[in-house]
C-alpha cells in the first residue's frame, strides 16, 4: 500500500471514531427503492409529483429573443474536450444530462433524461431508468446504448475531470434499452451516482469518436431545448428553441427555456462590451467591476428605468478572487516566501481606492458559508480528521484565531513590511540596497503577474508597488482572454488571478481543483500545483461522508489544509451578484439559492 493509501485509511478511521462508530466497518448493502430524485446528503426537498421548481414561473410566456453578451471569444462548439475555447452554453441548452440540478438545494438531482434513479445505502452502484419519451433533436430516441457510449467516450477522450470521475466505474451495463447500471467496485465515493447523473448524453449515431477531440464549429445534436442554428466563428452563436423538444412539459422544465431564440454575442474587450449594453445591443450583463456598478450606470436608459439593476444575495459560498502562486516555479516553492508575499498585499488600500469598500476578504475557499473554516475554531470531529497531519495545519488556523494581515491602508504599512522581510530572510533572501536577492546566488527576486481584465491589471499594479518596497521586481503582463486561458490551462505563468466557484456540496471537483494527481495534468484547475497528502486524504473523506454534519466538518478540515498551504493570496470576496437588464426581460419573483438563472427569464409581452 502507498503512503497516501495508508494516510487515507488513518483519516477514515479518524472519521469513524469522530462519528462514534467502528472504523471501517462494513456498510449495509440495503437496496434503495427507485426514486424521482437523489440528494447528496439527506432527502430531496421536492416530493414525487411536484409540478415545477420553486424558482420558476410555470406561467411564463414563451417567445421572443434573448441576446446574451459574453466577454471573450470561441473557436469550438464542443465544451467537453480540452482543446479550444468552447461555448459553455451548449451544456444544458443543447446537450442534456441524465438528471437536472435542483438550484434551491445544496446538491440534489431530479429526473430528466432518466425519469428515476436507484442506488443502495452504500452507493456502490447506480441504476438510471430512462424516460421512454426522451428524444434527440433529430427525432431518434435516447437509449441506454447512448448513455454507455457517452460514458466511454468522455472517460477516454473527454476533459480531465470527466476522465477522472468516470474511470471510477468498474462495470457498466444496459439490462434493457431503457436501463443503465454502473457499478463502482469499492470506489468509496458517495458522490459518484450524482456525478454520473450530471453526465452529458450524446447520440451514438451522430458522434465519431475518432474526431471527437478536435475543435468544431458544427453544432452538436443534443436532446436539449435548443438547437444551434447559426454560427459566426469567434463572434456569435444562435440557439433556436426546438418546437418538438421532448421534455418541455416535465416538472424540472416547466417555466424554463422560454425564449424562442437565444443569441450569444461575444466581445473581446470589456469597455466595448459595456458600451454595447448601454446601446441596447444585448439584454443583460453580470457586472464584476465595482467602479462601474457604483457610478457607471448613470446613462439615460438607466435613469429612466429602461435598464434595471438587481442585487442578489445568494446562499452559496461567496465567489473569491485569489492571486495564485504557481508552486511549480522554484521562486514560490518555499512556503515562507508565499507567506511573506501574502503579508505584502495591501487589501485595505485597494478596497478603499478602487472598489468603494464594496468587497470583503476571507482566507478560506468557502467564504461566507457554513463550510468555511476561516475564523471558526475546529470542532472535535475536525480535530480527529487533521490529527494525522498535525504538522501541516497551523495551530492558529486550527483554533480559528488566524486572520489575514490588516494594513493601515496607507499603501506604506511598515509593520507588515518588516514581518514579510523577516520571513524572506528565513527563506534565504536579503536586501542589497533596494533589491531583494537570494543570499547564495545573488539572483534578484523577480516574477511575472499575468492579467487579462482592467480590474486584474489595477490590482496587479498596486501589488507591484507593494512588492517594490520589499525589493521584489514583479512585472505585469496583460494579454487577451484567449491567451490568458491558454496560458492558465497550460500552467505557463508565475502568478495570475483566479476564482474557484464553490457550491454547498463540494465533491469530486475538489480533486480537479486541488488534488495531487491534477497538478501534473494540463487543463485541470489545480493552477497552484498543490501536491499535499493532507488535501488528498481530506477530499476522500468528504466524498465518503453520509450525514451533513460529518460532511461539513470534512470540508472545513480541507479548507484549513488549503489555508495552511498559502497557495494563493486572497484578494476579494464577491458578496453579491450584480445584474443589469433591459426591462424587456422579466424574471420570476423567487430567486434560486444559486442566484440568477437566465433559463427562467422571459421576454416581456408587447402591449396590445
Amino acid at each position: 500500500m502507498t503512503v497516501c493509501g495508508r494516510i487515507r485509511l488513518r483519516v477514515l478511521a479518524c472519521v469513524a471514531l469522530a462519528l462514534g462508530v467502528a472504523p471501517l466497518a462494513p456498510v449495509c448493502d440495503a437496496k434503495a427503492a427507485e426514486s424521482h430524485a437523489l440528494a447528496m446528503h439527506g432527502a430531496p426537498t421536492l416530493p414525487p409529483g411536484f409540478t415545477h421548481m420553486p424558482y420558476a414561473n410555470p406561467d411564463a410566456p414563451k417567445g421572443g429573443r434573448l441576446v446574451w453578451g459574453i466577454l471573450g471569444t470561441f473557436d469550438s462548439l464542443n465544451p467537453l474536450i480540452v482543446r479550444g475555447i468552447a461555448v459553455q452554453q451548449i451544456r444544458g441548452f443543447v446537450v442534456e444530462s441524465l438528471m437536472a440540478r435542483g438550484n434551491d438545494e445544496a446538491f440534489t438531482l431530479y429526473g430528466l433524461l432518466a425519469k428515476s434513479i436507484e442506488t443502495d445505502d452504500a452507493r456502490s452502484y447506480v441504476t438510471f431508468h430512462l424516460d421512454p419519451r426522451a428524444r434527440f433533436a433529430d427525432g431518434k430516441p435516447v437509449t441506454a446504448e447512448d448513455v454507455l457510449f457517452s460514458w466511454e467516450l468522455l472517460r477516454d477522450r473527454g476533459r480531465p475531470n470527466h476522465r477522472q470521475y468516470y474511470s471510477k466505474v468498474a462495470k457498466a451495463e444496459a439490462p434493457d434499452p431503457l436501463t443503465v447500471r454502473f457499478d463502482f467496485g469499492g470506489a468509496n465515493d458517495r458522490e459518484l451516482p450524482l456525478i454520473l447523473g450530471l453526465m452529458p448524453v450524446l447520440p451514438r449515431h451522430a458522434v465519431d469518436p475518432a474526431t471527437f477531440e478536435e475543435t468544431t464549429m458544427t453544432g452538436p445534436i443534443g436532446s436539449g431545448p435548443y438547437r444551434v442554428t447559426a454560427v459566426k466563428p469567434g463572434a456569435s452563436v444562435t440557439l433556436t428553441r426546438n418546437p418538438d423538444y421532448w421534455g418541455r412539459d416535465m416538472p424540472v422544465n416547466r417555466g424554463l427555456w422560454n425564449f424562442d431564440e437565444i443569441k450569444l454575442d461575444f466581445y473581446r474587450e470589456s469597455n466595448g462590451q459595456f458600451e454595447a449594453f448601454k446601446r441596447g445591443l444585448y439584454d443583460f450583463r453580470v457586472e464584476y467591476e465595482p467602479l462601474r456598478w457604483h457610478d457607471g450606470y448613470d446613462f439615460p436608459a438607466a435613469r429612466s428605468g429602461e435598464v434595471i439593476r438587481d442585487t442578489i444575495k445568494t446562499g452559496m459560498p461567496q465567489p473569491s478572487e485569489f492571486l495564485v502562486f504557481n508552486t511549480r516555479r522554484p521562486v514560490f516553492s518555499d512556503i515562507r516566501v508565499r507567506q511573506a508575499l501574502t503579508l505584502l498585499f495591501d487589501f485595505e488600500w485597494i478596497n478603499r481606492n478602487y472598489f468603494f469598500g464594496l468587497y470583503a476578504r476571507s482566507a478560506g475557499f468557502f467564504a461566507g458559508s457554513e463550510l468555511s473554516a476561516y475564523g471558526r475554531p475546529a470542532d472535535e470531529r475536525e480535530r480527529e480528521l487533521v490529527k494525522p497531519f498535525a504538522e501541516r495545519i497551523r495551530p492558529d488556523i486550527l483554533d480559528g484565531s488566524y486572520r489575514l494581515p490588516v494594513t493601515d491602508g496607507s499603501g506604506r504599512d511598515r509593520t507588515t513590511l518588516r514581518s514579510a522581510l523577516k520571513l524572506l530572510s528565513e527563506a534565504g533572501y536579503e536586501l542589497d540596497g533596494a533589491v531583494l536577492r537570494q543570499h547564495a546566488t545573488k539572483i534578484p527576486f523577480t516574477f511575472e503577474i499575468l492579467v487579462t481584465t482592467r480590474d486584474q491589471e489595477r490590482i496587479a499594479l498596486a501589488y507591484q508597488r507593494d512588492l517594490k518596497r520589499a525589493g521584489i521586481e514583479a512585472s505585469v503582463r496583460a494579454v487577451d482572454p484567449v491567451q490568458f486561458d491558454q496560458r492558465r490551462l497550460g500552467y505557463e505563468f508565475d502568478m495570475l488571478q483566479n476564482r474557484w466557484d464553490q457550491s454547498l456540496s463540494p465533491g469530486n471537483e475538489q480533486s480537479f481543483y486541488f488534488g495531487s494527481q491534477a497538478a501534473d495534468i494540463p487543463g485541470t484547475r489545480n493552477y497552484m500545483g498543490a501536491k499535499e497528502p493532507a488535501i488528498d486524504a481530506l477530499i476522500a473523506v468528504l466524498l465518503e461522508a453520509r450525514e451533513r454534519a460529518a460532511f461539513v466538518s470534512a470540508v472545513r478540515a480541507l479548507d484549513r489544509a488549503l489555508i495552511s498551504g498559502f497557495y494563493a493570496i486572497p484578494v476579494i470576496n464577491v458578496q453579491e451578484q450584480w445584474i443589469a437588464r433591459w426591462n424587456r426581460i422579466e424574471q420570476p419573483v423567487a430567486t434560486a439559492l444559486t442566484g440568477y438563472l437566465p433559463e427562467t427569464w422571459w421576454r416581456k409581452p408587447e402591449a396590445k
